[in-house]
């Protein structure tokens, strides 16, 4: 599936989910759905879209930096999303591949999630096992593979006030555009889950400081997400007062996770009412109700992330793939992409394209090493040895190299400039084991034995 049609299927499967009953609760009809995101006339006594609002996607992003000349930073490509009206959905990855595949849906961002690269990158819980390096390293494989922007989980910011300020500055050199930093102690605890205790009040607006003041020091515009946990931690009222606090220490998103109600959410967003509010909609059973993206915007959401789906979907999958394999068979064709199109997702085919462009005349005759066409392609798995023993009886030479490398052969072997090596490697091109092509002696009266392995 190209991206064109990909984004085409998501909208349908999102109109086909907003015009059933159960999401009608909205009062205002569907504008558009595009790229993840939902525009639409919202209530005219709360907030207006701009007037000469544009939907900015992905590849329009992509566009505004060829058309300039210049890049656009990760963090301005966030901003410019933050300024569209309409809620704006971002799925969470968890590395490169789902990056990928999240871009190529047709979403305008997306988040990395700790639950999902602690559980891919370790098997391990969400519970404080995984470290600052770890989620640094793998924000930088998923920013470089996308060109949307991409919102890191800081977790707790790995530490006090001064290990915020090396997180978001180690988050901006990995490429990323936002950044979410909780309120929660060390170790911390995935959100929804038991066990959950946040640090003082004074020490949950300093790490918002300190994170404002390494964005100022770095000369990045970072967008920071503050998150606080205290919700089920404490109380709402005080999650309410955290994030008031928050806005004013200089958050530009924020974030209370685990509300437990649709009313929670409203008084929610009616604090600091010019800062987005960033909604998390836990997919399998959370503590906060699932609302669709059309309702979270009549409520005053901006962002909305949705942290388990596609590792929950990925996991699902991978289970039922080891139970085919196990009892004898091959996963079916509808529950996976044929291999061309598993090339095409992970760029092969750009990949062939650009490497013509460097393709010296040998390289050419044999780039195609997938086996998929001409004759001689198979043969690049394979292994020339090449042995050479003197007429004195020493050996004098014994070596393998790639059976595709012809030239490679009468560098190191002169004599055997004059053979046809190419035919008989087609001819053995089915066998297997060693096969014995030549076996002659020179003028020299060495004896020169080629193997095909």
């Amino acid at each position: 599936m190209n991206p064109s049609s990909a984004v085409v299927a998501s909208r349908d499967r999102a109109l086909s989910f907003f015009n059933h009953p159960l999401s009608q609760a909205h009062t205002f009809p569907l504008a558009k759905f595009k790229n993840g995101s939902i525009i639409a006339p919202i209530n005219n006594q709360t907030r207006k879209p701009k007037p000469n609002a544009l939907f900015t996607s992905s590849k329009r992003f992509q566009a505004i930096r060829a058309c300039s000349g210049e890049r656009n930073p990760p963090a301005k490509a966030l901003r410019q999303i933050l300024e569209l009206p309409g809620v704006h959905q971002g799925p969470a990855c968890f590395d490169g591949l789902s990056a990928k595949l999240v871009e190529r849906a047709g979403f305008q961002y997306c988040f990395t999630s700790g639950f999902s690269i602690s559980a891919a990158r370790l098997g391990l819980p969400d519970t404080g096992f995984i470290s600052y390096g770890e989620m640094v390293d793998q924000g930088q494989q998923i920013t470089q593979a996308v060109s949307i922007p991409v919102i890191g989980d800081g977790d707790n910011g790995y530490g006090n006030a001064m290990n915020v300020k090396r997180t978001v500055k180690g988050y901006i050199r990995a490429g990323f555009a936002g950044i979410i930093l909780e309120d929660q102690v060390s170790p911390k605890a995935c959100g929804h889950t038991q066990g959950r205790k946040v640090v003082s009040r004074e020490e949950a607006v300093m790490r918002i400081k300190a994170a404002v003041d390494a964005r100022k020091e770095s000369g990045s515009d970072i967008v920071i997400v503050a998150r606080t946990d205290s919700r089920q931690a404490l109380s709402l009222e005080e999650s309410l007062w955290r994030s008031r606090a928050f806005a004013d220490a200089g958050a530009d998103v924020l974030f209370i996770d685990a509300l437990a109600s649709k009313e929670e959410m409203k008084a929610f967003c009616e604090v600091s009412p010019l800062v987005p509010k960033m909604a998390n909609m836990l997919e399998g059973g959370g503590k906060t109700p699932i609302v669709n993206p059309l309702e979270l915007e009549e409520i005053g959401y901006k962002l909305v992330a949705y942290p388990l789906s596609l590792i929950g979907v990925s996991i699902r999958a991978m289970q039922d793939s080891l139970t085919a394999l196990k009892g004898g068979r091959i996963p079916p064709p509808g529950s996976m992409p044929s291999f061309d199109e598993i090339k095409e997702i992970l760029g092969f085919n750009n990949y062939y394209e650009e490497e013509k462009r460097y393709a010296t005349s040998t390289y050419q005759l044999y780039s195609d090493r997938d086996g998929s066409r001409g004759p001689f392609s198979g043969i690049w798995s394979r292994t020339l040895r090449i042995k050479i023993t003197g007429r004195d009886g020493f050996e004098k030479l014994d070596v393998r190299i790639p059976a595709g490398f012809l030239e490679g052969v009468t560098n190191i072997v002169p004599a055997l400039g004059g053979v046809n090596i190419k035919a008989l490697l087609d001819d053995a091109a089915e066998e297997v084991g060693g096969k014995l092509l030549l076996d002659f002696n020179d003028t020299m009266g060495d004896r020169i034995q080629v193997f095909l392995e």
